[in-house]
């Protein structure tokens, strides 16, 4: 009888299995219902992918024509002046507020450069926003060239590119709707080119260089200002050119370079920025990130033969519109558009 007591449950057990069989359907009801909540909830975060305006190569290419066409845009020189003034007026009207930033620069050999960073926003009431930058001036020497090393060169590629691009982002983004929501901050960065080379008379180190980025990270034109990051662009106009991801960008804003590589692959652009990650390299973006604490990358030209960023043309007369390619330049702008209208 003990036994086959043991085997017939009594009422109270029989009330313990149905509350224990009432709470876990209830918790199991309740998972089902939060899981889907979440799902509801990641569902309506991720937002669809808005389809950017287009480019035109074609205006950009005649940006950068403008500003080879002014002549030799070293500092001190009266096309200096008169490219800085255009560049202003452009911006302006495209609706970007400017400031210029003036200053006085020495550069290596101890000449004193009247200089000017040109800074033009869009949506300054935006707590976010993303800095875009390129430097304007020139180069004063062809020191890389078998002729005329002491000349100045056009610069077309080396300068006028990215900024040509850039007033062709300010054009579009003007033009298109629907607007923006984020605020753009663009920086034409003066005397970068001006520094020292090997067998220059005088001394040099690599901070002879980049003297316009240097003074903006010590001096920003807004006390505190900040931004999300930033993007720098440098000799990207060439036929062919390759991006690879650069050391110094990689170091301080990864998720940056990898976010814009990835969208640049998926508008089909992949021949154009590869997955290769390369040397860091000294450039406007190294005093924004190291001074100003602003993430920023570097789009700029990688030879991966030579293992240099500096093409065939670099710092000679070969520098000049004739290596300026459209496909190349929409590659870039394109890119950045869906980054910025995706942000």
């Amino acid at each position: 009888m003990k036994n086959n007591r043991s085997k017939i449950s009594n009422p109270q057990n029989h009330s313990s299995i149905i509350l224990w069989m009432i709470l876990a359907i209830t918790a199991l009801l309740f998972s089902c219902n939060e899981t889907s909540q979440k799902q509801a909830t990641k569902s309506n975060d991720s937002r669809p992918i808005i389809k950017a305006p287009s480019f035109n190569s074609d205006s950009a290419y005649y940006f950068i024509a403008q500003q080879v066409a002014f002549g030799h845009r070293i500092p001190n020189s009266v096309a200096h002046v008169k490219c800085g003034d255009y560049l202003v007026n452009q911006l302006k009207k495209y609706n970007f507020e400017v400031i210029e930033q003036n200053f006085q620069a020495r550069a290596f050999d101890g000449t004193m450069l009247k200089s000017r960073n040109i800074i033009a926003s869009i949506n300054p009431q935006s707590n976010k926003r993303i800095l875009l930058a390129a430097h304007w001036d020139s180069r004063p020497f062809a020191e890389k060239d078998s002729i005329q090393k002491n000349t100045p060169i056009d610069g077309a590629n080396d300068g006028a590119s990215g900024v040509g691009v850039l007033i062709e982002l300010a054009r579009v983004i003007q033009i298109s709707e629907p607007k923006l929501a984020i605020g753009i901050d663009i920086i034409f960065f003066d005397s970068e080119d001006y520094g020292y080379s090997e067998g220059m008379p005088g001394t040099g180190t690599s901070d002879s260089w980049c003297l316009g980025s240097q003074y903006w990270a010590k001096n920003k034109h807004t006390p505190n200002y900040s931004a999300y990051y930033g993007i720098l662009l440098d000799m990207v106009g060439a036929k062919d050119a390759v991006f690879a991801m650069e050391g110094t960008s990689m170091n301080f804003a990864p998720e940056v370079m990898q976010k814009i590589w990835n969208t640049a692959h998926k508008a089909g652009f992949g021949q154009f920025f590869t997955f290769e990650k390369t040397p860091g390299i000294t450039d406007d973006h190294s005093y924004v990130n190291n001074i100003a604490r602003i993430p920023m990358i570097d789009i700029i030209e990688y030879n991966d033969e030579a293992n240099s960023y500096f093409g065939w043309y670099h710092h000679t007369h070969k520098d000049n519109m004739e290596i300026i390619d459209k496909i190349t330049l929409n590659a870039v702008g394109q890119t950045l558009l869906e980054v910025l209208y995706n942000e």
